[in-house]
Parts: C-alpha cells; structure tokens; sequence
C-alpha cells in the first residue's frame, strides 16, 4: 500500500480502541506498517486484524502493559523483529481516576502516573535505543487538562502536564539523533473514556456538543507531526481541541 509512509513502521500505545485505534487506521490507510500495543492483547489483536483484513496492511497486534519495562521492551522487540525498523512512536495509553486531592492515595496517584507519564518515558527510551541514523518521530497525546484542569483529576492532569515536559527533553535529547518529538492536546473527543466522565454525567461540567471532536481528528493531527511536513517542527504541543483552550 503507497502513501507517505510506505516502507515506515509505526508503534502506537493504547491502541486497542478510541483515539489509538484510529491512529493506527490511518497510519495504515497512509502505507505505514503498525504495531498495535494495548493492555488487553485481544483487543490490540482485533484492531490489527481489521487492518490486514480491511485494508491489507501489515499490522501486529500485541500485549502491553506500558509501566512494566520488560513489557515495553518486549513490545519494541516484537516489532523491530516482525518489521525490521521502528520509525514512530505514538504515546497513546491513559488511565483516569475520579478522585479530590485528600481522598487520593499514594497508590492512586502512582497508578496513573505509571500509565499516563511513566509509560511515554518507557517507550520513549525505546525510540532512542532502536531508531536509526534516519531518525525519527514520538508523538505524545496529552490533553488540554495539561494546562487547563478541573477538580477531582489531579493524578491524570499532572501526568498530562508532565508529559509536555517530557516531550521537550526529548526534542532536545534527539536533535542529534534526528528524533523529532511532539505533543498534541485533545479536547474533548468522542470516546467511552469523555462519556464515562463522571463529572459530565453528575452535571458538575457542561460540555457544548461542538466542542466534541472525532478520534479521526487526533489521527490526523498525528500523521501530520509524524510526517515530513513536520521536518522543522520539534518539542511543540498542539492543541486539537476545536478552539476550547481558545475561550475566556
């Protein structure tokens, strides 16, 4: 399959679902080969079967559980050794939890700081490890919770903010490695994670309908970052939020 990632492989995180599943759909639609990492391996497997079914593109799917190192790397490994390179990363994986900052254990921040920035770190290490003299693109999907939060989400809106931070060490650590990284900062898109908000279903946050936006609509901001058309463009975080972050 020809686009302008023929011959490029992709590795994208939480993949087996939402705004991952539509990533990896256009990754492919665009030529690229793709790993489909996501904790439950049956769902990771069925994403990557309907790529090789529906669109006759090659794609693993595999187990991954992004805060255990080994995992990560086994899942690297799995797809350097099915594709013979690793050209893009996509942080994708989150977990969010539904708590106020006193009834928050240590146990609940660590859980989501394991998944939401540890597991971006990890994979990030990978990209430096096996990436080669042509570089490279991380993409991280933070959200716009990383600059503007609400109550009851202070674990995952660190996360958030952290990987920013995140992102631009890693643009300076892979200048002279030719590996580019950015962030992008969903809104709210339209996923089982925004509709399962318990804040939008007590009425404590009113979400206007045209501020929800497609998991196609991160996709494409993806490909876009991980494109050459984004050959300048490292250690940015764009907003893709349909103008939200935007309102007084």
């Amino acid at each position: 399959m020809e686009g302008r990632f023929s011959g490029k492989v992709v590795l994208i995180t939480g993949g087996g679902g939402g705004i991952g599943a539509a990533v990896a759909k256009r990754f492919a639609e665009e030529g690229a080969a793709v790993a489909v990492t996501d904790l439950r391996a049956d769902r990771a497997l069925s994403v990557a079967s309907t790529l090789v079914q529906e669109q006759g593109a090659e794609a693993i799917g595999l187990g991954c559980d992004v805060g255990d190192e080994p995992q990560v790397a086994a899942a690297a490994s799995a797809t350097i050794s099915r594709f013979g390179r690793l050209d893009v990363i996509v942080n994708n994986a989150g977990l969010m939890t539904f708590k106020t900052l006193a009834e928050l254990t240590a146990e609940d921040w660590l859980e989501v700081l394991r998944v939401d920035l540890l597991g971006a770190a990890l994979f990030t290490k990978q990209a430096f490890l096996h990436m080669g003299e042509d570089g490279g693109a991380i993409i991280n999907i933070a959200s716009v919770h990383a600059v503007e939060t609400s109550a009851n989400i202070g674990p995952y809106s660190a996360a958030k903010a952290g990987m920013l931070s995140l992102t631009r060490t890693t643009a300076i650590e892979g200048r002279d490695r030719r590996i580019r990284a950015n962030a992008l900062l969903p809104g709210a898109i339209d996923t089982p994670m925004l509709w399962e908000n318990p804040n939008l279903k007590s009425g404590a946050e009113v979400l206007d309908r045209r501020d929800v936006g497609q998991p196609a609509d991160v996709a494409a901001a993806v490909t876009f970052l991980a494109s050459d058309n984004a050959r300048f463009i490292t250690g940015a975080a764009l907003a893709v939020d349909g103008g939200r972050l935007a309102k007084l």
